[in-house]
């Protein structure tokens, strides 16, 4: 199969900096609009890793992300809102960069090509085939993202990946591939922009519709959320008094005293 880099093709604006600021600002806003259509046509390849995922997870495994870069930092933004969102442990879902956590505010020389740092990294957490890896990478060429998978493919492990780009290598390499094709980007290579924006829809199904999967989810309501604010605790109480239909200061004391919104209604409904 022949393999276009058309995240690397030439953008479909020119003389950007001509433009005044409504021009480029209504041009960028017409490629964004482009970018859910995109993930709309990538949807059966999404529900196919996702089922890979839950089936995994409850079995007692975990989910990796991997990327370089723009895709590290977003894997890594995912992965580190599960357990506020939905309560669970942040060793269910682990992001993974090339280059190491400095790597996340700094971009580090060359750490992207390394065919063997992806594999370390994995081992490092103690990776088994109990465990989902999706590599993440707009280009679909990253050395360090494509030379962990493939290990994972000798190992016995599930891979998934997210990619901008028609049959790129890392799409070969993973079993389940996603490829949300969005196109030239509106600068010239720039894959922060719309690849990046397709990445973070597609993660935030995959997390999404896996934790409600798995019941962290009572009708649309975060009832495992973690009470790390106020905002967060007022949200709980809100949960709560609709739930059980009771006023705001037993909705309190009950989210009080078992910090958990879901454990108050449960043990409300014990008690009657």
């Amino acid at each position: 199969m022949k393999f276009t880099k058309t995240t690397e093709q030439d953008s479909n604006y020119n003389h950007l900096e001509k433009m005044n600021l409504s021009e480029l600002l209504n041009s960028i806003n017409k490629e964004d609009k482009s970018v859910p259509l995109a993930v709309e046509k990538a949807l059966p390849q999404i529900e196919k890793l996702v089922e890979q995922i839950v089936s995994k997870l409850k079995q007692g495994g975990r989910l990796f992300y991997m990327g370089a870069g723009t895709s590290g930092r977003l894997g890594i933004l995912d992965a580190s809102e599960c357990p506020p969102t939905f309560g669970v442990s942040p060793d269910l879902v682990i992001g993974l960069i090339a280059g190491g956590d400095h790597a996340i505010r700094h971009a580090v020389e060359f750490a992207e090509d390394s065919l063997t740092q992806g594999w370390e990294d994995l081992k490092q957490h103690n990776i088994t085939d109990k465990d989902v890896v999706v590599g993440i990478a707009a280009s679909g060429t990253t050395p360090y993202v494509i030379a962990a998978l493939e290990q994972c493919n000798e190992n016995n492990i599930i891979t998934g990946c997210i990619s901008c780009n028609k049959n790129s290598p890392l799409s070969l390499t993973a079993q389940f591939a996603v490829e949300p094709i969005v196109g030239p980007e509106f600068v010239t290579g720039s894959s922060r922009m719309k690849a990046g924006t397709a990445q973070k829809l597609v993660l935030n199904m995959i997390t999404t519709s896996t934790m409600i999967q798995l019941g962290h989810i009572k009708g649309n309501k975060m009832v495992d959320m973690q009470l790390s604010n106020n905002k967060l605790f007022d949200r709980g109480t809100k949960m709560i008094m609709a739930e059980l239909d009771i006023p705001r200061t037993e909705a309190e004391t009950l989210l009080q005293t078992y910090k958990n919104v879901r454990l108050a209604i449960q043990n409300y409904n014990n008690g009657r």
